[in-house]
């Protein structure tokens, strides 16, 4: 299994050592040329217009959306979950438009207001999952095949799955935690 992970900015290296940890080839993708031979990839934390700016800078908008449409799983973490979102409320934002869903950005505040929790995720099992919110986005609407993965406390949604793809206003990639990753592999190889 080959993962590749957008390398424009942002946390991509932790995702790749997740990867890696899973004994998943993982390689950082840069250019469209990069994508080929790729069985999923992740779009990593990190500021979201400046990412979705350079994925138009180097022609990746539409080689992904359409590798993407073609089957290919995508996992987006914090602003790649903006990034999938079909609608960013209160921004211009050129999302890929991948996930039914309409997410808000910084939805916490600045970055003082970042944090973490624990989150209670059924498709990861019983134990908690650790959640690292940084500057994080919330789902705020979501319908036609939007699955809920998480939420927060007070019923705020924070991650979801939508057939192949999968999204978190957290960071997985901050932690110890490989459940998340390896959700997302498994939705790869096809065993979820």
């Amino acid at each position: 299994m080959k993962i590749g992970v957008l390398a424009s900015q942002g946390a991509f290296v932790e995702h790749i050592t997740t990867l890696n940890r899973l004994d998943v080839e993982a390689v950082p993708v840069r250019l469209p040329q990069e994508l080929r031979g790729l069985d999923g990839l992740i779009i990593p934390g990190g500021e979201s217009t400046t990412i979705s700016r350079l994925m138009l800078d180097y022609n990746l908008t539409s080689e992904i959306g359409a590798l993407a449409k073609g089957g290919m799983p995508v996992f987006g973490t914090c602003a790649g979950m903006i990034l999938m979102a079909e609608k960013v409320t209160g921004d211009n934002l050129e999302s890929l438009g991948l996930m039914n869903m309409t997410v808000k950005r910084n939805a916490f505040g600045r970055q003082r207001e970042s944090f973490e929790t624990e989150l209670a995720i059924p498709v990861l099992g019983e134990e908690t999952f650790p959640g690292v919110f940084i500057r994080a986005p919330v789902i705020e609407h979501y319908d036609g095949g939007v699955e809920v993965l998480a939420r927060l406390a007070d019923g705020t949604a924070v991650a979801a799955r939508q057939g192949r793809f999968l999204a978190s206003g957290f960071h997985p990639e901050l932690t110890a935690d490989l459940r998340f990753h390896r959700y997302f592999l498994d939705i790869v190889s096809g065993n979820r």
